[in-house]
């Protein structure tokens, strides 16, 4: 299998992850997206890893499925239709989850269009930032077919509210970076040039705190996305903090360093 991604540490314990099939403008195919899952399941396992970036090369991000040779899915010989074609919906869809259940923080630098499946893995990642050139469009709606895909259902909803992921995967229009700023689906828009600096900017921010911290208030956000009421949020909380302020000094620590005018030192 050929192997369309690159895998670097553009700076200490950031684990950088680059679709690199920029011809096609970086579109979803089992070679592509068989390494993405390899190497997220890898960077979620390497506890030297502390942030995950994940970005495209070229002028894209993702164009989504490639609709020229997608491939086949892997293990799929002797299957018929039936199980074949839900075995390569469920190799597609799992790369969502997997990204949600990593324990770092994941950024999606989003250099381009983030088309299909590509809008679809953006809302994967934990942040969003946007270059000016980035466009998002729910495109199966165009292709005749359904617009949301690998979780988008739930996860755009989440993002931007209800009315405005209706209108968009309804309309299949696309969403510029200004605007996707404007409705919260990105947390912020530079200038295309500065893009990677500021995810690592942001990513070595992150990796000044506590590990086990960050790992567990990604969780908690994540599950309160599901949860039905404040309290039951605030019952999660309350355990979640208690459980890092008793297994941990990070508290203590942060009060030395503070004293002696350091920054803090965590081993949670």
């Amino acid at each position: 299998m050929t192997s369309y991604l690159e895998v670097s540490e553009p700076r200490p314990h950031v684990r950088q992850l680059t679709l690199n099939r920029p011809e096609r403008m970086n579109a979803m195919s089992f070679d592509t997206v068989t390494p993405l899952r390899d190497a997220l399941r890898d960077a979620g396992e390497d506890n030297d890893a502390w942030v995950v970036i994940l970005t495209g090369s070229g002028a894209g991000f993702c164009s989504g499925l490639d609709l020229e040779d997608a491939g086949m899915p892997p293990n799929s010989a002797g299957l018929p239709l039936s199980r074949m074609a839900m075995r390569a919906m469920e190799h597609f869809s799992e790369l969502v989850p997997i990204m949600r259940g990593l324990p770092q923080p994941v950024i999606a630098a989003v250099n381009g269009p983030a088309i299909g499946g590509g809008m679809c893995l953006s809302l994967g990642a934990d942040i969003r930032v946007a270059a000016r050139s980035a466009y998002w469009r729910a495109a199966g709606i165009n292709n005749g077919l359904g617009a949301v895909e690998l979780g988008l259902s739930y996860t755009l909803s989440r993002a931007i509210g209800s009315s405005r992921a209706f209108e968009i995967c309804l309309s299949g229009r696309d969403v510029g970076a200004e605007e996707a700023e404007r409705i919260g689906l990105v947390s912020r828009t530079v200038p295309d040039d500065e893009l990677l600096d500021v995810c690592y900017e942001l990513a070595e921010r992150i990796c000044g705190f506590s590990t086990h911290g960050v790992a567990m208030t990604k969780k908690l956000l994540w599950s309160s996305l599901e949860i039905g009421s404040l309290e039951a949020a605030i019952d999660l909380e309350n355990r979640n903090q208690l459980l890092i302020r008793l297994t941990t000094q990070n508290l203590e620590e942060y009060i030395r360093s503070r004293k002696e005018g350091r920054d803090p030192v965590y081993d949670d």
